[in-house]
């Protein structure tokens, strides 16, 4: 029996005036799968992750996430309900040690308010929740350091570290390999080959090489619109979709 998804997105749509950035989208995340999103500059990825995770209200649809109806909820009740995010653009506090950026996810998900920081540098359970997300991604070594130091790929791994605080059930990732040369975007990859394990993967990537070699399925979104969807050996050679995202034409 095939287990029900995590996540399930039933024709969701977004309108910007005459911009339809989402075209009446529907997917789903299985259990332990990476399922990659991938489409042109412009093509929406970005707006739906957006939507999917509740920073961005959908004109109509529905999100199911975990059997349970979430569209109603806004982005800190959908954090607290299991949807891990990471950015495309980096939120972290740079001038925050890489120990403080992650409790401050575990106090987020305690309901702690985040300008509280020095009564939650004192909370032992926080602590443990952080320093368990930091061994986690391969950072506890560097847990007293500034988070203005670390590496571009590490600091995509804090960001992971502090969605693991929230003890996820799925993550929604966007563009995490955004800035990291071969030999970090090869060690990224292999994080989440890992990570699957913990929770399944929503990923929305640029890099063609980590999509086909991570992903269990693979949608294609062109101008808002879900093209196809399936195994990621059988998007790599679809006709339509070379044309439509690669620019190739028929031969």
């Amino acid at each position: 029996m095939t287990e029900a998804p995590v996540l399930s997105l039933r024709e969701i749509s977004k309108r910007f005036g005459a911009v339809v950035a989402s075209d009446k989208v529907s997917l789903d995340l299985r259990p332990g799968e990476i399922h990659a999103l991938i489409g042109p500059n412009g093509a929406g990825k970005s707006t739906l992750i957006a939507q999917i995770a509740g920073t961005l209200r959908s004109d109509a649809g529905a999100v199911i996430f975990e059997g349970r109806d979430v569209t109603g909820l806004d982005a800190v009740a959908r954090a607290r309900a299991g949807l891990g995010r990471t950015f495309q653009i980096s939120s972290l506090a740079m001038e925050y040690t890489v120990l403080q950026n992650a409790l401050l996810g575990a106090a987020g998900q305690a309901g702690a308010a985040f300008s509280l920081l020095r009564p939650v540098m004192k909370n032992r359970i926080l602590i443990e929740a952080a320093e368990a997300a930091l061994e986690a991604v391969g950072l506890a070594e560097f847990r007293a350091l500034r988070t203005d130091e670390l590496s571009h790929g590490q600091r995509r791994q804090l960001e992971v570290a502090i969605a693991l605080t929230l003890r996820p059930r799925a993550f929604l990732m966007d563009e995490p390999m955004a800035g990291l040369g071969m030999e970090g975007s090869r060690a990224m990859t292999e994080f989440l080959d890992r990570l699957r394990q913990r929770a399944p993967i929503l990923l929305v990537e640029h890099d063609m090489d980590a999509v086909f070699r991570l992903a269990d399925r693979v949608s294609v979104l062109v101008y808002g619109k879900i093209i196809a969807t399936g195994p990621a050996g059988e998007i790599r050679t679809d006709p339509a979709v070379r044309r439509a995202y690669l620019g190739e034409e028929d031969a």
